[in-house]
């Protein structure tokens, strides 16, 4: 969400929506914090992507649903034709929850149990294996007719980005088959040969931090091995290819950039034949089609001076900032100030801290940043927090999950519509074993303390 910009579509502004948000009385004194979804701008993203892949004879678009897990927004992306990507067993609930079809459905799982690759089977998702060991498991329970389409995924070598930990095709990543060691590659060639329903290939070089070329040159190699297999068996076993996700997104400005078209360029320019048609594609992008659709709003609550520096104490912290907090330099959010009643403050600028509720020294979301004056009462607004922020909370403290809504104009106002509530105080005890409080005492506990 964000002010229209030369490279950016047209959105709901932020200001427009908060004082919306404010005079609705859902954010507020009493209802501190919260994660607000640009509806339309989400729309807007997936027809930027399928847009950017209209030239692309056969390719199914999914959701990266680690990016954004929540039901409403996973319904709204089916609506718009998108499939999902799922990383575990909770993920895939939530997409079968949301009514995506199996058929459109990934799951990239690392770590799969027999059992979750049983399931997966059993109801025709398809499943990419992390690495060779987990195709003896899937050939182990695969039923004869099974309707999933199973991968492979392999690690191309390439290198890394500026963020270590989003990069996914370094030497020692844990992903993939990693091709450039010692016999790996023709490893992976006899794999196919062996296995008649193995079809597809997947890759992904990472997301945040990578260029367009590393991630264009990491695909073109598994395009490459593809193409070696099929000679190596003498008709078309790989025709399909998961391309993974990948487009970074900036987060300096309101500027849509690199955009989808810039990715798909990239691509051509590596490996022109990666994108003709020779293979079905499956995309896998998450922050890109949400980061820049949503953002967190959080009260004001206490103003003060530490070693010459005004910190604002405010309920957006770690708890749902977390990459922010941990790793500022590589997540650096850009934080707005508004006016209890949502309107942007034009007090004197200063330098201040912009710190949340946890209990420990780092839980700050911006260091020593260039803002109006706060004070008790005013709002801040994360942006660009559409993906990852709101929707995967870090429990610490025991802080609830803050509510989300959807926004969009109607009838000449902002609307909103509940995504997910506030947690509930009863609800964080039930999720700390209230229903087992008396678990550890009794006989269990006396028998145990005996010397």
């Amino acid at each position: 969400m964000s002010t229209p910009s030369r490279n950016t579509p047209s959105r709901l502004s932020v200001e427009r929506a908060l004082r919306h948000a404010v005079a609705d009385g859902i954010i507020g004194p009493d209802r501190p914090v919260a994660g607000f979804v640009d509806v339309q701008g989400v729309r807007d993203s997936v027809a930027a992507l399928h847009a950017a892949f209209a030239h692309v004879p056969d390719v199914l678009h999914t959701f990266a649903v680690k990016a954004c897990s929540l039901v409403p927004v996973l319904r709204l992306l089916r609506e718009t034709g998108m499939g999902c990507e799922v990383a575990g067993p909770g993920e895939l609930r939530l997409a079968l929850d949301a009514g995506l079809a199996p058929e459109r459905i990934v799951l990239d799982a690392p770590a799969k149990t027999r059992t979750e690759i049983r399931e997966a089977l059993a109801l025709g998702v398809a499943l990419n294996a992390d690495n060779l060991d987990e195709l003896d498991r899937i050939g182990a329970v695969r039923p004869p007719g099974s309707a999933s389409v199973v991968g492979l995924r392999v690690n191309p070598q390439v290198g890394g980005g500026s963020i270590g930990a989003m990069s996914t095709a370094t030497r020692h990543s844990k992903f993939g088959v990693a091709l450039r060691d010692p016999g790996a590659r023709e490893r992976v060639v006899d794999a196919f040969a062996r296995r008649p329903w193995l079809t597809r290939l997947h890759a992904h070089v990472g997301s945040q931090g990578c260029p367009l070329p590393l991630i264009a040159e990491g695909l073109a190699a598994a395009y490459r091995l593809a193409e070696e297999i099929n000679e190596r068996v003498g008709h078309r076993q790989v025709t399909s290819l998961d391309l993974g996700g990948g487009l970074p997104v900036n987060f300096a400005d309101d500027t849509v950039a690199p955009t989808y078209a810039d990715y798909v360029a990239a691509v051509e320019a590596v490996e022109p034949g990666l994108l003709d048609g020779r293979y079905r594609l499956v995309t896998e992008f998450g922050r890109s089609l949400l980061a820049k659709n949503g953002f967190v709003a959080a009260v004001v609550e206490y103003v003060k001076d530490a070693g010459g520096r005004r910190v604002a104490l405010t309920h957006a912290g770690a708890q749902i900032a977390t990459r922010t907090v941990f790793m500022p330099d590589a997540w650096p959010l850009r934080v707005s100030a508004h006016r209890p009643d949502g309107s942007p403050k034009r007090t004197p600028v200063v330098r201040q801290d912009v710190a949340g509720p946890c209990c420990f020294a780092g839980d700050v979301v911006a260091h020593d940043r260039e803002l109006p004056e706060l004070a008790e009462g005013d709002i801040v607004v994360l942006r660009d927090t559409g993906a990852y922020y709101f929707s995967t909370h870090w429990a610490y403290n025991s802080l609830p999950r803050p509510a989300v809504y959807g926004c969009a104009e109607a009838d000449g106002r902002v609307v909103f519509a509940t995504i997910r509530r506030a947690q509930t105080m009863r609800e964080i005890s039930e999720e700390s074993g209230l229903d087992q409080a008396d678990a550890l005492l009794g006989s269990f506990a006396a028998e145990r303390s005996l010397p």
